[in-house]
């Protein structure tokens, strides 16, 4: 079978297939940019009630706008990664001040946006307002290596060969439904370390194909199961007691503070006075990073 019919069989399985996502029911930018920051580093299914939740809390880019970074934190929770929410409200403040409280189709002009980069503003120039531009995340680029380059692995590829590649397999009129197939069978089939090849609508057109087996084969002789279980490593680092800080202090009444010393048994029942030194410095950063603000002794969320 010619690699022309690759776009029908992909797209008929995702008719079939594609994951009934809330913000797949929607061509609102505003929602559907909240989605894709939300969907940085934190998996769809921790996503999907959160990203319903902060929509009914800022239904808009000037509610957004208008809230307190406070309150846009404690409505991030739990996702993790609170950095975002601080850029999130900052960026719908922007667009409220120079866009009018309305997001730019246009992939350069939504670049723009402070801290809104290349893969962020072609998801919402594509799901929002259907340009036709490939939308390229991990998925989407190991998928495409593995069809049509017979690349097991894409990581080694440079970006523009990935970026003129997925540009030149977009087919006219259904930039949507394409980059969002390719997610999907990314996320569920296509997968990094054991992908479903039997399953995939792709695999008599897939030139990575012959390789599959015996990659995979490879990889498991090379692996070896852990004899013992280990603490994750980022457990007790800077960015898990970072979050812990950033949780304690949403735990708090609005406006209110904690001085450093309940913060500190607060994150880490073991503290002690001598780690006073220890924990100035990593609220001192979050403060540089936006998230909250040191008041002498005191820290609340910014």
């Amino acid at each position: 079978m010619s690699q022309e019919f690759l776009p029908d069989l992909l797209l008929a399985w995702y008719a079939r297939q594609g994951r009934d996502l809330p913000w797949r029911h929607t061509r609102d930018p505003y929602a559907i940019l909240v989605a894709e920051v939300m969907l940085q580093q934190t998996q769809v299914e921790r996503v999907v009630p959160r990203y319903r939740e902060f929509l009914a809390c800022f239904p808009s880019l000037e509610a957004l706008a208008a809230a307190s970074r406070a309150e846009v934190i404690r409505a991030w929770a739990p996702l993790g990664y609170n950095l975002r929410a601080v850029r999130l409200h900052a960026l719908a403040q922007q667009a409220v001040q120079e866009f009018g409280g309305h997001l730019p189709a246009d992939p350069q002009a939504l670049r723009r946006l402070k801290g809104l980069g290349p893969y962020t503003a072609a998801a919402v120039a594509c799901f929002a307002f259907d340009l036709p531009v490939p939308v390229v995340d991990t998925n989407v680029r190991r998928v495409l290596a593995r069809a049509l380059l017979g690349e097991v692995d894409a990581r080694h590829l440079p970006p523009r060969q990935v970026a003129a590649l997925a540009a030149q397999a977009l087919p006219a009129g259904r930039a949507y439904d394409w980059n969002q197939a390719l997610m999907d069978l990314g996320a569920t089939v296509c997968t990094a370390l054991q992908p479903a090849c039997a399953r995939c609508p792709l695999e008599r057109l897939c030139l990575a194909r012959p390789q599959m087996e015996r990659w995979q084969a490879a990889r498991s002789m090379r692996e070896r199961p852990a004899d013992y279980r280990v603490n994750s490593p980022f457990q007790g680092s800077s960015r898990y007691y970072r979050g812990r800080i950033v949780d304690a202090l949403r735990a708090v009444a609005e406006g209110a503070s904690l001085d450093l010393l309940a913060l500190g048994r607060a994150i880490k029942p073991d503290f002690e006075a001598a780690e006073l030194p220890w924990l100035l410095d990593l609220v001192q950063r979050l403060e540089r990073d936006g998230l909250v603000r040191v008041l002498a002794d005191r820290v609340m969320l910014a």
